[in-house]
């Protein structure tokens, strides 16, 4: 094992610092740049505000730092992108520093800095254009809380992996000659010779200012080598001036220039456009011959090499952005999804995992940050060694790496239409999103769709809070059978289903005429050749990938429904909605939920579930000549028929088929519907299955459900089971998982585990995990996650923040510093189960 420079944990202290800042400096000089360029076409109007921000903006070396390339100032600053939306930000200025979680720090300058800047911007965002563009129907099911597309409502769309290794082999300069050679072969009787025309001088203008950005770094590198009086700070200064000369212009032609070349176009992207999930993917594949070369072939050190990519790790944790306070519920923990994942087969089927594989595992070992965020690609021929490496960096708490399954995402893909090969050289995008490298425009997190509000709306004839945003399929009284229910249920998803089809679909109009983005679209294959950008559908490969939440409430709610209900009548389903209606009557007396002689004074909360059982069971046998059923159900409180719902049904997550089986049929009656349409980019729509953290946010939009959960509470987490529901072990909950139907959800799927640490120690401790991936991976589970960290610890976190300040967990599909979190965010973490062997 390669020891941790000393350098790393300096460049941590000084990145963690101060808070973060929002700076104005970007907004400052997008304004000036579209008001010079007015009536000018939107692509060239893109590329020439990248080229006025890149060569105006402030440059920072900050101290120790070997790779270099700032987007802010500040260390983890943000800066500010009006062109998507800006309202919600002026909106929340005197909020800002008041936030439970994701704090920013603003002075009353850059307020009002900000402020003068948006008043050119109002008319001209693509939220306000979006807006336009959807249906009222569809915003009335967003204002209910049915689905949100936030993410690219208010942002840039992002979650993208350009062609990282193509700018490692020919350069910037070999991306522009092939647009001048598109640019100067284009046919003038050609319909699209003018657009294309555009879009490729914005290539070109776009990659000059990239060019001229690195050389503004290099000359300052240079101006502070030259000041500088430590001969070993000078010797440092002079070589990352020496690289910045090189690349990203011209090939990388050593480990360090890949290094650094690959972090000015990381940096540049995230400049462009304020989309998060900018995924490196399969670093250890385009940056292993340069490695190879070097530390193989002895040209350094291993300790250099790891330094050096150590140093680059710290270097994602610079990049920051400011979200709404809404949305910090759904992606607390300053998440910027920087995914890159390791190990995996190539594109002929052979097994790729490097040296540098595990170095990118060390590299997470000893930075111990959030980004960037590190996953696991593996199969049957995945080496021991590997997993048990991974295994080992799992343990220490961090919630990285992330497992991922080839036998189950290669089919996926191709499925979808991507090729074998392609499909073998898969990453993952932000959370756990599959896609093609360098080929794909995937539009992944397109919308978070609210299962169990659905099945409220269904409950309630299509009606929210008194008004109609749903089909009336029938009130309560009418169903007879579940078989109606559940019918009249599916018609509720496919007609709001189509609504988040119409959102998205606006959504993606908005960006393709109001903020493509050239710089960007150069790195993607066939974008070029079409002379056409991302936007506006140039990749090779389409999706749009919007994900269902709240699968095991829905299915744990119809079953509990089809028991209590339907199957044994203790409940008819108007008392069902009255009690969801009335939030179980939370803070009554329990004395009234049942005959005095059993129930009065016992706090339910407090019973395990097994004497729960027995409780319930020896009032029932007492009911051998029950009254009707409405009578009855005057003597139970809101209290009384939660534990009945809860205790009274199987749930999903114990490996039980006739629950697991409603849960598998909820997932593929979402995902069949959403497959089946396409997109304005020419591609088709693709389900996924994970919240990111909007589990939390969603619940707050939902009443109380069938399965006992409380209104307001967060909704299971991805294709977990609901947190406590699980109660045979590990094996058992991803059994459960194991039988959704993970293929059909290619957009992605998430599952999370809480371990208690005592769970994974020693070498048995990693056989064991070991044994798990691999078991839940051949019964055709997508991905599993990982939280190892005991409940107290997390509780006294919470209690004590700032003895807890280096604390990372798994939050959903990223890891983030606990402490950052939003303290509904640190209830859902610490309520998950925590399992042992």
């Amino acid at each position: 094992m390669v020891e941790k420079s000393k350098r790393i944990d300096k460049l941590i202290d000084d990145l963690y610092s101060v808070d973060p800042r929002i700076e104005s400096e970007r907004v400052l000089l997008i304004t000036e740049s579209y008001k010079e360029t007015e009536n000018q076409p939107v692509i060239i109007r893109r590329a020439k505000a990248l080229e006025k921000i890149l060569g105006n903006m402030s440059l920072v070396i900050r101290p120790d730092e070997l790779i270099v390339g700032n987007l802010t100032k500040s260390p983890r600053g943000t800066q500010i992108f009006p062109e998507f939306s800006n309202q919600w930000l002026e909106e929340e200025f005197d909020r800002i520093e008041k936030r439970t979680g994701d704090l920013f720090r603003i002075s009353e300058e850059v307020k009002r800095e900000l402020s003068e800047a948006f008043k050119y911007w109002k008319g001209r965002t693509t939220n306000e254009l979006a807006t336009e563009l959807m249906f009222p129907e569809t915003k009335d099911a967003m204002n209910a809380g049915v689905f949100t597309v936030g993410n690219y409502y208010f942002n840039g769309v992002g979650h993208i992996s350009v062609d990282y290794g193509k700018v490692l082999e020919i350069g910037l300069k070999g991306i522009k000659e092939e647009a001048q050679q598109e640019l100067d072969s284009l046919d003038y009787g050609d319909p699209e010779a003018v657009t294309k025309s555009h879009f490729l001088e914005a290539v070109i203008i776009s990659t000059n200012a990239v060019i001229n950005y690195a050389n503004r770094l290099a000359s300052l590198a240079a101006e502070e080598a030259n000041r500088t009086s430590d001969n070993k700070r000078k010797n440092e200064l002079a070589k990352i001036s020496e690289n910045l000369r090189r690349v990203p212009e011209y090939p990388a032609e050593s480990f360090y220039e890949a290094l650094q070349s690959f972090w000015i176009i990381q940096a540049v992207i995230q400049i462009e456009s304020n989309g998060h999930s900018i995924s490196p993917m399969r670093f250890d594949q385009y940056v292993y011959p340069f490695y190879k070369k070097d530390v193989e072939g002895g040209r350094i050190s291993e300790d250099c090499a790891q330094e050096l990519l150590d140093c680059l790790w710290v270097k994602f944790n610079d990049v920051n952005k400011i979200r709404d306070e809404g949305s910090t519920k759904a992606f607390g923990g300053y998440p910027m999804f920087q995914n890159l994942i390791v190990g995996g087969q190539n594109g002929r089927g052979i097994d790729a995992t490097n040296p540098l594989s595990f170095a990118c595992l060390e590299a997470t070992a000893h930075t111990k940050l959030p980004q960037p965020s590190l996953s696991i690609r593996v199969w049957n021929k995945t080496p021991e060694a590997l997993l048990h490496k991974a295994g080992d960096v799992s343990r220490m708490g961090l919630g990285m790496p992330a497992y991922y399954s080839d036998e189950v995402i290669i089919p996926a893909l191709e499925n979808r239409g991507i090729s074998l090969q392609d499909a073998r050289d898969y990453g993952i995008i932000g959370c756990v999103e599959p896609q093609v490298g360098g080929k794909t425009e995937g539009w992944h997190d397109a919308a978070f769709f609210n299962i169990p509000k659905v099945l409220e709306l269904t409950l309630n004839n299509g009606y929210a809070d008194g008004k109609k945003v749903g089909l009336q399929t029938g009130d309560a009284a009418s169903y007879t059978s579940y078989e109606q229910l559940e019918a009249a249920f599916k018609k509720q998803m496919e007609y709001f289903v189509k609504l988040l089809i119409n959102a998205d679909n606006s959504v993606d109009v908005a960006h393709g005429q109001r903020t493509p983005l050239p710089f960007l679209s150069s790195m993607v294959d066939c974008c070029i050749k079409k002379g056409k950008s991302l936007q506006e559908g140039g990749a090779h490969y389409n999706f749009t990938g919007p994900q269902g939440v709240g699968i095991a409430n829905a299915g744990d709610s119809l079953m509990a429904i089809k028991k209590v209900v339907f199957e044994e009548g203790k409940l008819t389903l108007p008392e069902l909605k009255q009690v969801l209606d009335s939030n179980f009557g939370k803070g009554a007396s329990i004395s009234q939920a049942a005959p005095a002689d059993k129930l009065t004074n016992v706090d339910l909360t407090n019973l395990t579930s097994e004497k729960l059982v027995d409780l319930l069971k020896d009032l029932l046998a007492e009911q051998q000549n029950p009254t009707p059923v409405a009578a009855a159900a005057t003597n139970k409180d809101g209290e009384y028929i939660r534990q009945l719902l809860i205790n009274g049904a199987p749930k999903f997550g114990n490996d039980i088929d006739e629950v697991d089986d409603i849960v598998r049929e909820v997932a593929l009656i979402y995902c069949e519907e959403v497959q089946k349409y396409t997109n304005p980019r020419g591609g088709t729509f693709q389900p996924g299955l994970y919240p990111v953290s909007a589990n939390v946010s969603c619940g707050m939009e939902t009443k109380a459900s069938a399965d006992g959960r409380y209104e307001g509470e967060p909704l299971a987490d991805g294709v977990s089971p609901t947190s406590g529901r699980d109660q045979n072990g590990p094996t058992a909950a991803m059994n459960s998982v194991a039988k959704l139907d993970h293929h059909i959800a290619s957009n992605g799927t998430l599952l999370n585990q809480k371990f208690h640490p005592s769970a994974l120690q020693g070498e048995e401790g990693l056989n064991n995990l070991s044994a798990l991936v691999r078991g839940y991976f051949e019964q055709k589970g997508m991905h599993v996650q990982f939280n190892v960290i005991s409940r107290e610890k997390l509780m006294d976190a919470q209690k004590n923040p700032d003895k807890y300040k280096n604390l990372v967990v798994r939050v959903a599909g990223y890891s983030a510093h606990f402490v950052s979190l939003d303290k509904s965010i640190q209830e859902d973490i610490i309520a998950r189960t925590e399992q042992v062997f």
